[in-house]
């Protein structure tokens, strides 16, 4: 079976997790790992402070959670996207309302964003499709001129970059995911970044219990979302590997697209002229001129030993989220339509050039046999 992904990780990694065990950093409330990951993977993202998290979506979690949101309270978010980007606005009482994407990137279509804007609007959550930045400076035109908190989730873009510009540190709060098949990774793991000093003080507080003075007084609800310390080493291992493992991505994604560029029916991922896409996953769609549906296509590889999997269903479908008090029902058919279609192939930093080579001639020649 040719893997839908594989982490890049070897002996460096786990003489870093071993150090740190020997340095006894078990838990997320000492030592050195933690503090150096984090200033290292802001700096990544040009930004003063990250707090190192336990996930991905407690990273969303954490960073709606600083906003202070009153029940009800609406966050737009991209339709297209991983459920924990809305259950971070569930888990704080409020309202997401999906943006419908845009064909070409398969982001949030900026078109629309005013329209669904309502006096109940408070933030906005951009994701960066599948290493695909969000076109940042003219989403953060439109929510200053409305007074919207941004905050970018990266899961799937360390090191994309807007017009030169890394993502994360381009909104009021970036949030990472460091799972097992994310750029870099820490098994399990987030970060929030930001540039202000008030906000990683809040986020660290509501990190860590919002513990204050004395000690058991807590005037905040917070959480334990604290990292630990043997993550955070194997961290700042993959940190240093992680140009390296861009240029892995970008390098795989060019003969994926070498390869596929001539079968007909298939949209491949898209990197605007302003853009620098880091194709976390070789995503694609399968449109009515190719002779299989995808759900043929996927069966006819895994058939063949070839792993893929879906595109997310979009968040205007979800039933946990239909049946939440205060749900609009947005209609988003392209989201619709890239749930029914979008694939992404094996993507794996490290493989094979014939490893590739045999996904593309089965994509290409189950496109003849119909």
């Amino acid at each position: 079976m040719i893997p839908v992904f594989e982490p890049d990780f070897g002996e460096d990694e786990i003489a870093g997790v071993v150090a740190a065990l020997r340095r006894g950093e078990i838990s997320g409330s000492f030592g050195t790992a933690i503090a150096e990951f984090e200033e290292g993977f802001a700096a990544f993202c040009d930004c003063r402070y990250g707090v190192a998290v336990t996930s991905g979506t407690t990273a969303l979690h954490l960073a709606i959670a600083a906003l202070d949101l009153a029940p009800g309270d609406e966050v737009l978010l991209s339709a297209s996207t991983n459920i924990a980007t809305a259950l971070a606005v569930i888990y704080a009482n409020a309202v997401p309302v999906p943006v419908d994407s845009e064909r070409e990137t398969w982001n949030l279509d900026l078109d629309l964003i005013e329209g669904l804007i309502t006096p109940r609007t408070r933030a906005i959550i951009p994701v960066h499709l599948f290493g695909h930045p969000v076109d940042m400076d003219r989403l953060n035109q439109i929510a200053k001129k409305h007074n919207l908190v941004v905050i970018e989730d990266a899961a799937e873009a360390h090191g994309a970059k807007c017009r030169g510009r890394v993502v994360g540190g381009l909104s009021d709060m970036g949030c990472f995911s460091f799972y097992a098949n994310k750029v870099i990774t820490t098994g399990e793991g987030g970060m929030v970044v930001t540039n202000d000093l008030k906000t990683a003080e809040r986020l660290r507080s509501l990190r860590n219990l919002a513990f204050t003075t004395p000690r058991y007084w807590h005037e905040h609800a917070g959480f334990n979302f604290r990292m630990t310390g043997y993550q955070a080493a194997f961290g700042v291992v993959q940190l240093k590997k992680i140009d390296a493992i861009i240029g892995k991505k970008r390098k795989l994604a060019q003969r994926y697209s070498h390869l596929l560029g001539e079968v007909p029916g298939l949209q491949l991922p898209a990197q605007m002229d302003w853009a620098f896409n880091v194709y976390w996953m070789y995503a694609l769609t399968v449109g009515p001129d190719y002779p299989m549906s995808r759900d043929q296509l996927a069966t006819h590889l895994k058939a063949r030993g070839i792993d893929t999997r879906t595109f997310f269903c979009p968040m205007n479908q979800q039933p946990c989220l239909q049946q939440r008090p205060g749900y609009r029902a947005v209609a988003c058919p392209v989201a619709d339509e890239l749930w029914e279609t979008g694939l992404y192939l094996p993507s794996s930093p490290n493989l094979s050039d014939d490893d590739v080579k045999t996904v593309c001639d089965e994509i290409a020649q189950a496109g003849r046999r119909l």
